[in-house]
């Protein structure tokens, strides 16, 4: 199972809420938290073995979703830093279906405001083979 975990020692950047780095083989999950450790924000990198996608959500500008250029340019250059590149299709219902099955060793209040975010997204609708939403 491609579960999401913590990892210790997230790269803190100045003037920002701290961050907690979860990870799995096919996501990541950068959560920002206030002083008292509650969710503020998050990024969500899926699709990592193939095409990554980042969304982020934050209170100030809502939802954000871009492609990620790995910065491999072929040839004979140098690999450059990966960067985000705007992408505008996103399957809020897929992608809300990936994290549920990745969040079990979550804390709860990570988990649950990720999902809940997710299910707020303009796109969230299952599609016409996955029957109702839950």
């Amino acid at each position: 199972m491609d579960e999401l975990r913590e990892i210790s020692g997230a790269r803190q950047v100045p003037d920002e809420p701290r961050r907690r780095w979860f990870a799995a083989e096919s996501l990541d999950l950068i959560v920002w938290v206030d002083d008292t450790g509650a969710p503020i924000g998050f990024q969500l990198c899926y699709d990592r073995l193939r095409s990554e996608r980042a969304l982020t959500w934050k209170p100030e500008v809502g939802f954000l979703h871009h492609a990620v250029d790995d910065g491999e340019g072929g040839g004979l250059r140098h690999k450059r830093t990966p960067v985000l590149v705007d992408d505008g299709d996103f399957d809020a219902y897929r992608v809300s279906d990936l994290f549920a099955r990745a969040s079990a060793k979550l804390p709860p209040q990570v988990a649950d405001f990720v999902s809940a975010k997710l299910r707020l997204h303009s796109s969230y609708a299952p599609s016409d083979d996955q029957g109702e939403q839950p």
